[in-house]
């Protein structure tokens, strides 16, 4: 085995990336305090060719030294936009007809790896706050939730492991099911 070179790596650029067919998934992250999480957010997104994300409430927004630090210009492809109250950005994304899951441990919640997507949604997917996580008036509002399975004994995870592991499941299903 060779590690690739970055040359060998097929990058695409800005433009690139603006122009491709994305994966119908939104992200939208409510009250998150730390602008690593945020950047590190932005990265994935990025990998995964993700839509958008919306930032609500007190999330920092780019350009920000903070954010790029781990966003490394991820903010420069990504679509992305900021409105102060997450359950307008949610009733607003219900009536587009986009899916809205929550990633919180709620009674009734989807486990993760029992979530089957469905090929003809678009799903967004609310990230809340890092201590106290989605709060209770944005779960009110979206179709569903969505833990992730925990099994030790702390029973939460940062924010953009959140996001990370959430996104990768979706796009893994999405492309299984495009590749049929």
């Amino acid at each position: 085995m060779r590690k690739l070179e970055n040359s060998e790596l097929d990058r695409k650029s800005v433009e690139d990336f603006k122009t491709s067919e994305k994966t119908p998934v939104i992200l939208v992250l409510d009250d998150i305090r730390s602008l690593h999480n945020i950047g590190s957010v932005f990265r994935t997104a990025d990998a995964f060719l993700i839509e958008k994300i919306y930032l609500c409430g007190i999330t920092a927004t780019p350009p920000n030294k903070e954010i790029h630090k781990t966003a490394l210009g991820a903010t420069e492809t990504v679509d992305w936009e900021h409105h102060a109250d997450v359950v307008s950005v949610i009733e607003k994304l219900k009536q587009e007809n986009v899916t809205v899951f929550a990633i919180e441990q709620v009674e009734n919640a989807i486990m993760l790896d029992r979530f089957k997507v469905e090929t003809d949604k678009k799903y967004a997917l609310v990230f809340g706050n890092e201590v106290f996580g989605v709060a209770q008036k944005a779960i009110a509002v979206c179709d569903g939730c969505i833990e992730i399975p925990q099994l030790g004994t702390k029973h939460s995870l940062n924010i953009s492991v959140s996001a990370g592991i959430v996104v990768w499941d979706l796009f893994k299903q999405m492309s299984e099911t495009a590749s049929v």
